[in-house]
Formats: structure tokens, sequence, C-alpha cells
């Protein structure tokens, strides 16, 4: 077989599925486990994507992968160092779904826990197709399968599922130099350094790479930005560059019982950028977060209305190991003493689970709006991103969160101010162009050495 993944300008990958690290060897593998195949796979490992991706099944599994990712949110609060949040959740779940392939027992059991998908038929198909589906808008996506090269140790229908239903590319973990340039290469350029030393007695690393690149379907004129306070907090506030647009076509609603107000900016090719900004009476971000529900938010959103908006403009980044968050979450015995049989014969551990990404919105490329001023018009209704906020980029039709994230400081460089009590802005406005997110999330195996001594 091979794999051609072009729209990250990476080579075709040709390989005999038991010669891919030692071509001399022609018995590299040992023979696979009875695994147990999903009647949509088709003779050749791949899935017919016709029989499982009904618009239930999707928003199904993208519910799923939302709960995933809520429920880290939760676990990652903002701090001093990091005050703000990006993750993936699709590309967690894709990383642990790869995982999930190579459990047995009661440690496949807690990873279908935690993946929200014990009760749904077809999981692993369902999302190997919702990829497939994703990879046609503005989503690029790649994995790859690292394996150390003279290792006579990986079951093959693991190497094989992995490849046929998440496209992992297997290759030699020749070093850490070589991961972090295929990394930058397919979060393009975005994350870079990912990896600084590999894990000792490491055999395998399963790495995703998300990278999104969208433009707003209404575009506004970068020469609107202006400086403008965002309060951080009830006492202090920073000064960014706040982009702004007039009459822009906004859906929102306000959530009076949780105190919140949710706006949903669309992209082109049916993604949209949701915004949750508690009001400060109301709480903060960490309760706001446990209360989201993305389908129930497409439920209450109602037709546009042209509004007078406004968005800070950030380049943001954030890198994290989610071994404690997802420890929290009952995955500890992932770090422990898992049963990953299926992946390779004698015992291995999770040696940690790396998740890096990146958020930058910006006006480049922006072509002027209809509009050649902006006018604030008090009639007009306004929603001004002026306080910390919850953001989601969703896919429209399944309703999965490619990312969630947390933002408390927009220009985290800045010289914080002392300010009064923040409002809700009755006059403002937004104006961005293109959005860029990317993401990796890397899960490292080694063999417990110790347990052999």
């Amino acid at each position: 077989p091979s794999v051609c993944l072009t729209s990250l300008n990476l080579p075709c990958c040709v390989y005999n599925k038991c010669h891919y690290w030692n071509p001399c060897r022609p018995a590299c593998l040992h023979k696979p486990v009875s695994v147990t195949h999903a009647s949509n796979e088709t003779d050749d490992g791949t899935v017919n994507c016709n029989d499982v991706l009904s618009l239930e099944a999707q928003r199904a599994v993208g519910g799923a992968v939302a709960k995933l990712g809520l429920a880290l949110l939760e676990k990652l609060q903002p701090g001093s160092e990091q005050p703000n949040i990006i993750i993936s959740p699709l590309s967690v779940s894709l990383a642990l779904a790869e995982l999930a392939l190579g459990a047995k027992n009661k440690t496949e059991d807690k990873l279908l826990e935690v993946l929200k998908a014990k009760e749904l038929p077809n999981f692993h198909e369902t999302l190997s197709c919702l990829q497939e589906q994703l990879t046609a808008k503005a989503v690029k996506m790649a994995s790859r399968l690292y394996l150390i090269p003279g290792k006579e140790l990986m079951q093959t229908d693991f190497v094989d599922r992995a490849l046929n239903l998440y496209k992992s590319e297997p290759a030699h973990l020749t070093s850490i130099e070589e991961v972090n340039r295929w990394v930058e290469e397919s979060t393009k350029g975005h994350i870079t350094n990912f990896m600084s030393s590999l894990p000792p007695n490491v055999i395998l690393m399963l790495i995703n790479a998300i990278h999104f690149k969208g433009e707003w379907q209404s575009r506004f004129d970068s020469k609107f930005t202006v400086k403008d306070i965002f309060y951080t907090d009830k006492k202090t506030s920073v000064k960014v560059d706040m982009m702004m647009g007039s009459k822009y076509p906004l859906s929102m609603f306000v959530d009076r019982k949780d105190g919140t107000q949710v706006a949903r900016f669309p992209f082109q090719g049916n993604m949209s950028l949701l915004v949750v900004m508690p009001v400060p009476a109301h709480g903060n971000l960490s309760n706001a977060a446990a209360k989201l529900n993305i389908s129930d938010m497409y439920e209450h959103f109602q037709s546009e209305k042209s509004m007078h908006v406004k968005l800070p403009k950030f380049k943001l980044q954030y890198k994290q190991d989610l071994r404690q968050a997802l420890t929290s979450m009952g995955l500890g015995l992932l770090f422990t003493g898992p049963d990953l049989s299926r992946i390779a014969p004698g015992p291995l551990e999770v040696s940690g689970v790396q998740h890096a990404s990146s958020m930058e919105l910006s006006e480049e490329g922006a072509e002027a709006s209809a509009a050649t001023s902006v006018t604030l018009v008090r009639t007009v209704p306004t929603f001004a991103v002026n306080m910390p906020f919850i953001f989601a980029l969703v896919d429209d039709a399944s309703y999965m969160p490619l990312f969630l994230g947390m933002v408390t400081n927009p220009n985290p460089g800045a010289t914080t101010e002392q300010s009064d009590d923040p409002k809700t802005e009755t006059e403002s406005i937004m104006t961005p162009s293109k959005v860029y997110y990317t993401a990796t999330c890397q899960i490292n195996k080694y063999m417990d050495m110790k347990k052999f001594i």
C-alpha cells in the first residue's frame, strides 16, 4: 500500500508492511493477535464511509469529541505563566483512539470511556470518515507512527489499522530533529521545536498534527483596528489591538440563566468560531466551561443580525503534557501498567501525552468591507469581546470542536493597568479576515526495562 499526503506537501510514502524498518528481514513482525473488526471495514481494512457517515452518526461522534475537550478544558486552568489555553479535542481524540486500537481489557475500556465512545457503534470508522471529510475543507491533518529501527515487536494488525483508519504513516524514529521537522512542516511552520528530547527506552511514538486556515464569510477592513482596553479581571486591564467592524452579520444569543453571551462567526467552508463571554457578575470562565453544550448552542442561534462587533487581535501558543489531566479523568493506568498487547508483546507504558497548539487572529489578506467607515449607531446591537472568553472552532455539520480554548489575556507581554470593574460595552465592533490554528498531539510508549531486571 501507499500513502500520499499532498495537502501537507509531504512526499508519497510506499512501503511493505512487513519490511518498512528492516527490509532485509522477511519476518520482522509478530503474527497479529485476534482482533474483531467492524463490519464497515472492507477486505483491505479501509472504511466504506457511505455506510457510517449519517448526520446522526457524525453528531454522535462530534458530541463525544466535544465532551472530551470540555472535560480537558476544565482540568487545564489558566495561570500566570500560561494565561491562555488552546487545545484541539480532535487531535487528542485521534491520538487516544489510535492508542485504543492497540489496547485490551480494562485499558481499552477506560480509553473508550474517556473518549465517550463505549455506546457508539462504529466509533473508529465514523471518526476516520470525519477526519477524511474535514480534510476536504480548510483543515489539514497528518499522522505518523514513529518506530525504532530494528525493533521486531510490532503487531501487523495494529500497524495496518492505524494506517487504514487514521492514515498514520509508519516512519523510522531516527532523531528528534526529524520529528520536529515533520511537525513543523505539518503545521505550516506554526509549531517549532515540538520535542526537546526523546523519552528513555521509547519504542514507538504516535503523533498527529492539525492545521486550520480559514477566512471569514464576511470580511472587514484592517484600517479600523485600534488600541483598546481588554479587561483581564475586575481590577486590571491591558491594551490590545482591537479589530473592529460595523454592521457585521452575526448570530448570537444571551443565556441569562448562566450569565453568558454567545456568538457565532462563520467561516467559508461550513466552519464556525463560537465565542462565549461570561458577564462579570455571573462567575468566571471555569464555571461557564462546565456548563457548555455545543449542540445546544447551535439550537439557540437565530438568524443573523447586523451588529457592531470587535475582537482582540492576537497570536498565542500553548504547550502542555496532558498526563496529569488525563490521569484525573480516569486514564492513570496508561502511565502505570496498561495492557497494550495489541501493539506489541511485553510490558509497555505511555510516558506522556504532549500537546501543543497555536492560534492567530489577524487582518492579513483582508479585503475592505462594503462600508467605507465605522459609524456607531446606538440602535444597532453590539457584541464586544473585551473580557476573558471561551472559544470553539466547530464543524457546522457534526458540531465537532477542532479547537477549544480560554483567553484571559490576548496580549500577555503587555503591561497591565489598574482599571474599574469591567462593563459590557454598548458601542463597539470587530474585524479579522483570516484565522490560523494548529495543534499536535503526541504519545510515547516505551518498554519498562525494570520489569526484566
